[in-house]
């Protein structure tokens, strides 16, 4: 137990992020001074959907995506160079199966992966793999393949899903400014769910529940929080931290694992 690492949901939002001196940002530095040091990272993120298999980066050198439009030049020439781990690739597909997930040397690492890890761990030295979001699984097996590789963090992986619990961003600017009553109850909702380990309330909505269809909308936000829950291991606390709201994006964020590793970044 005392070389397990924590599991983590990161609300990543915007890439500008990984360049603004916000307290998004600044927490994940700070949780990175708090973690043990891991000898690898995996990263589910939202940007990456495939069908019919997960997928994983292999290669000594996935390359840095840009897969946005409209930023600064700044981000542009970032690069991410982190190394790949075919080993650890190796390893997910035999705990997640042969018929269920490959290697993938088209790939890389996108914003939703490199735009959090960047300031965590800025001299990308830590080898980091990324997996994608098999969009033909139900809720229930995002579950099951999350469950397969959770013994991973025994042995010294940082296993970190990037997302976001409320993410549309075509009502972004409708609600630009404000805190939406919807937005509030359907993060608020999530957390509880999360804190009590209800993973039934993470996947079950009625189909008049407004508040959810406005926050999931296309679901590649929420989906990665699926494989943080069934990351959790007995005796896990949860801890929430960057817990903001702010028009149809929240950039709410959980650990679990010791819950006190996240005091102070609030």
């Amino acid at each position: 137990m005392t070389n397990r690492l924590p599991a983590l949901f990161l609300g990543h939002g915007s890439p500008m992020t990984v360049i603004s001196d916000v307290p998004e940002r600044r927490a994940w530095q700070a949780l990175a001074k708090v973690l043990p040091r891991p000898t690898a990272i995996l990263v589910v993120s939202a940007h990456w959907q495939t069908q019919g298999a997960i997928h994983l980066t292999a290669g000594a050198h996935p390359r840095t995506i840009h897969d946005f439009g409209g930023f600064p030049q700044e981000m542009y020439d970032m690069r991410y160079p982190a190394p790949g781990n075919d080993a650890l690739v190796e390893r997910l597909i035999g705990l997640i199966g042969a018929d269920k997930a490959q290697a993938d040397t088209s790939w890389g690492f996108d914003h939703g992966s490199w735009c959090v890890m960047q300031p965590m761990y800025p001299e990308a030295d830590i080898p980091m793999i990324q997996l994608s979001l098999n969009r033909s699984l139900s809720p229930d097996e995002h579950f099951a393949a999350a469950e397969r590789i959770a013994v991973l963090r025994d042995e010294g992986v940082l296993l970190v899903a990037s997302g976001n619990v409320v993410h549309n961003l075509s009502l972004y600017g409708r609600f630009a400014g404000q805190r939406p009553d919807w937005a509030v109850d359907f993060q608020s909702r999530i957390t509880a769910a999360m804190l009590a380990g209800n993973r039934s309330a993470l996947i079950a909505f009625d189909p008049q529940d407004q508040a959810a269809a406005a926050a999931i909308n296309s679901a590649e936000h929420y989906l990665p929080l699926l494989y943080a829950e069934g990351w959790r291991l007995p005796g896990d606390e949860v801890g929430v931290f960057n817990d903001t709201v702010e028009s149809s994006l929240s950039m709410t964020s959980y650990l679990l694992g010791d819950a006190k590793l996240v005091d102070g970044l609030n």
